[in-house]
């Protein structure tokens, strides 16, 4: 089951085609490696007038497709929420996707990269800067890092690939939303097997809380 499957509204007064519950709701249009994370960060808060739909998380092995399908779901969704937000970054669209956002106005969530939204803006410079060819994992990322790294880049039938796609890094960061060993150990069995430097940085939930908080901010003073 893909992320997008998993994710209903919580809300009982879900938009129907009428546009009778638009007023106030909000849709996150979001990658699926967030999917589960959004969506305890909304719970918590009981922030019941936000939806999300999420687009498959293998998406970002074929980013020339991410575009078209997040603009499928804007389109689909305008008539039915008040605001939309779009919780993506470039990811490999090559502005395609920035373009599409200004387009079609419509929000983005706040951070410049996914992982800054997990780090804050000031953690993840720092990261950026102590070392670029650094390759991150979320949680979601580092329990499913063999169906998605592994196999999704076809380095499970042509192991030489490894070394093209990872040549230029040196460190795996994972960013540590939950305190789970068996995540972790997922985490350190990824860079074992990239050959890469491990680093843990706890992150929680605060960070994108916050970004969730201004998301709501934003659709409440539209």
């Amino acid at each position: 089951m893909n992320a997008q499957s998993q994710l209903q509204p919580k809300s009982s007064s879900t938009p129907d085609q009428s546009g009778e519950a638009k007023s106030g709701r909000v849709l996150i249009i979001a990658c699926g490696a967030l999917a589960h994370d959004l969506v305890r960060v909304r719970d918590l808060n009981g922030w019941d007038h936000i939806d999300f739909q999420c687009l498959p998380a293998e998406l970002h092995n074929q980013p020339q497709l991410i575009t078209g399908k997040v603009e499928e779901k804007i389109r689909e969704n305008r008539d039915a929420y008040e605001t939309i937000f779009i919780g993506y970054s470039d990811c490999g669209t090559g502005g395609q996707l920035d373009r599409l956002i200004e387009r079609e106005r419509v929000e983005r969530l706040p951070g410049a990269h996914c992982y800054e939204m997990f780090t804050g803006s000031d953690v993840f410079s720092q990261l950026t800067e102590r070392e670029l060819g650094t390759f991150y994992l979320t949680d979601f990322l580092a329990r499913h890092f063999k169906r998605l790294i592994i196999k999704g880049l076809g380095m499970d039938r042509h192991p030489e690939l490894k070394d093209m796609y990872f040549q230029h890094y040196k460190k795996l960061v994972y960013l540590e939303q939950l305190s789970d060993e068996k995540i972790e150990a997922c985490a350190i069995e990824a860079a074992e097997f990239l050959g890469l430097e491990y680093e843990k940085v706890q992150t929680g939930d605060h960070f994108l809380n916050q970004s969730l908080k201004v998301t709501v901010n934003v659709a409440s003073s539209a």
